[in-house]
């Protein structure tokens, strides 16, 4: 059994090393940016991070105008 476990945390440490040497051969020693937002090919697709597209949307335009009109406000208004 602790043959077994010691095996298993041995073939865990071996992954680990070799998951970051690619880290260690770079020359900033960082992983590669992949966020959708900070791709350019993505940007010059038009495609966004959702976080940056859901803050767009919910950004109130204090310069817009009501399409709803005043009839829909003097209803809700009574």
């Amino acid at each position: 059994m602790a043959k077994n476990l010691l095996l298993a945390i041995v073939f865990l440490l071996i992954g680990v090393l070799l998951l970051s040497v690619s880290i260690w051969i770079r020359p900033n020693g960082k992983f590669p940016n992949i966020h959708v937002g900070k791709n350019p090919a993505m940007r010059r697709r038009g495609i966004g991070c959702v976080e940056e597209q859901d803050a767009q949307a919910q950004f109130t335009n204090r310069m817009a105008v009501s399409e709803r009109g005043d009839k829909y406000q003097t209803i809700n208004n009574k």
